[in-house]
């Protein structure tokens, strides 16, 4: 939504009300911004990040002080456009850097959906997840709603375009116990912010962890109720209700904008049902095996901005005489292995390799000089399909816990173990291979227990939760989380890392800043944990059988869909 199209003093709103429709956001601003000063005088916009410690560089969001002078000027000269650039995220400020982040946790906003909570009391609900979503943004964390009286953990997220229509449908025939808070509550993180919406005649009884907002009608017309009595920790306050016709269409659904589908390439019918997505170098291409192991897809990604529309993309099958062990793009060459009977043999899509002399062909090896019998392991191809790198004339290859040097004459030789061990008793991951960082490790990192890199950036920890990163000479930056996750990633937005977690239990998948978490939810409970780009902030995964998302992996949207919901 366009500030053109709202009043001047709901331009700060545009982002926020760009899920509904102009007529019911101008409805709603009354009410929207009253209680928006209404929560403001009990709760504080943002948190303290720690004591202050210079500039570390620029950013998308922050407060008006931290603006750049040069976005000033444009604000004077052309208030137009630097209108349109703040709805748009566009504008630059100034990011503070911190010596100590303070722990942060997400706003949760209870609801209740029962009977008592019809018309009235749901139009407050959705003015007031209107500013609890604002005001987390602003936070630099996320909202997360649940619906009282649903099983613990499940929660609605996502941008309001989705969050509002599956908040709408969330409607209970009786109203939530005291147990359902209870039970709701017990799930939640001592650092998060909690909000309770529901009706005035219960919230007496609730605990008094949550901030407790309620609302009824308190005024009416002959069409119906025109203002409501909001308590917020005992304090009431009249506001004003949107028009009875205005309100009705709301409470139906029909003045939410929907969120654009993203772009849809057919997925080839041999793979559907269990493509494993992995990107094995740093070129824009996806790969995944289906359920034949001789089936290789690869879809290239186009490049661009990732705050643009859905893209459509184009999966190319691939058909191979055998297994498929290894691929990588280089250049525009689609480089594979596959395994034909006690050896591999490589595929090529593109420009033939050619080794020293230039002469084409070669790198067929025996399965016999990589320590293997003449069958594959068993849990090989159950995996995503493992990197191929070029080195020179040669062609590097990560197996069984070893790395491989394959030269255009077939010649095998140890080229140093992966950082799984010798034994190959855990799967290869690219993230975590000291060799393929781009400069030398930390004395720090070197002996860490745990280790992550990304091109100039490493990591490293000793527990696996708190996490030192450093790009290049900088100041590390620290990061930390509580749950019992791996980290699968590492990627970078505008030179500010971030790490790419995921849950053991759930497979929810998070991604980790110094100024905050976000719950990365449309990528999260797949069968298996998402792929991350090792070089772009580019994640797929496989969200359900014969269905592959691809997404930015810090703001959580999807890009690109291959397969359905079918």
């Amino acid at each position: 939504m366009t500030t053109a199209r709202l009043p001047a003093a709901l331009a700060p709103w545009a982002a926020t009300l760009a899920a509904l429709s102009p007529e019911l956001a101008v409805a709603l601003g009354p009410l929207l911004r009253r209680l928006d000063t209404l929560v403001g005088e009990r709760e504080p916009l943002t948190d303290g990040l720690g004591d202050p410690e210079g500039l570390g560089g620029l950013a998308r969001t922050g407060r008006p002080d931290a603006l750049l002078p040069a976005e000033w000027l444009l604000a004077d000269a052309y208030p137009d456009e630097f209108l349109r650039r703040l709805v748009d995220g566009e504008l630059l400020y100034f990011a503070p850097e911190f010596r100590t982040p303070a722990a942060r946790g997400r706003v949760v906003a209870l609801v209740d959906t029962g009977p008592r909570q019809a018309g009235a009391g749901r139009l407050v609900q959705l003015a007031a997840l209107l500013v609890l979503h604002r005001r987390a943004a602003a936070r630099g964390t996320e909202l997360v709603v649940g619906v009282l009286g649903d099983p613990a953990g499940v929660w609605l997220t996502g941008d309001l375009a989705e969050l509002l229509p599956a908040w709408l449908e969330a409607r209970r025939h009786a109203d939530p116990t005291p147990e359902d808070v209870r039970n709701a509550l017990e799930g939640l993180d001592a650092d998060d912010r909690v909000w309770l919406l529901t009706s005035p005649q219960p919230a007496g009884r609730h605990p008094a962890r949550a901030r407790v907002l309620t609302g009824e009608p308190s005024r009416w017309s002959a069409a119906g109720a025109t203002h409501v009595t909001v308590h917020l920790d005992g304090t009431g306050t009249e506001l004003p209700l949107p028009a009875p016709e205005i309100a009705v269409r709301a409470l139906r659904g029909a003045e939410f904008r929907r969120a654009p589908g993203p772009a849809v390439a057919e997925l080839p019918a041999d793979v559907r049902g269990g493509a494993l997505p992995a990107f094995t170098t740093d070129a824009r291409t996806l790969l995944a095996r289906g359920p034949r192991a001789t089936t290789l897809l690869a879809v290239n990604l186009p490049g661009g901005g990732y705050g643009s529309s859905a893209t459509p993309v184009r999966a190319r099958r691939h058909r191979l005489p055998g297994p498929v062990v290894a691929a990588g793009r280089v250049g525009r060459r689609l480089i594979a292995l596959y395994a034909d009977g006690n050896r591999l043999t490589p595929y090529v899509s593109g420009r033939p390799i050619s080794g020293r002399g230039g002469e084409p062909g070669g790198f067929t090896a025996e399965l016999s000089a990589f320590g293997l019998d003449r069958d594959l392991p068993a849990d090989l191809l159950t995996r995503p399909v493992l990197p191929l790198l070029r080195d020179g004339d040669d062609l590097l290859l990560p197996l069984a816990g070893r790395w491989w040097r394959i030269t255009p004459e077939g010649a095998v030789t140890h080229d140093g173990e992966t950082a799984g061990g010798a034994e190959g008793q855990l799967p290869f991951d690219r993230f975590r291979e000291p060799r393929l960082f781009a400069g030398p490790l930390p004395p720090e990192a070197a002996g860490a227990r745990h280790l992550v890199d990304s091109g100039a950036t490493v990591g490293w920890s000793q527990d696996g939760r708190s996490w030192q990163l450093r790009t290049g000479t900088d100041r590390p930056v620290r990061l930390s989380f509580r749950e019992n996750a791996d980290v699968i990633g590492l990627v970078h937005h505008g030179g500010t890392p971030s790490l790419i977690t995921c849950t053991r239990a759930g497979r929810l998948v998070r991604a980790v800043r110094a100024d905050g978490v976000r719950t990365l939810s449309r990528f999260s409970g797949g069968p298996t944990p998402p792929a991350v780009h090792p070089s772009l902030p580019l994640i797929a995964a496989e969200t359900r059988p014969g269905r592959i998302v691809i997404g930015d992996a810090h703001t959580g949207r999807i890009h690109h869909q291959i397969g359905s919901d079918d």
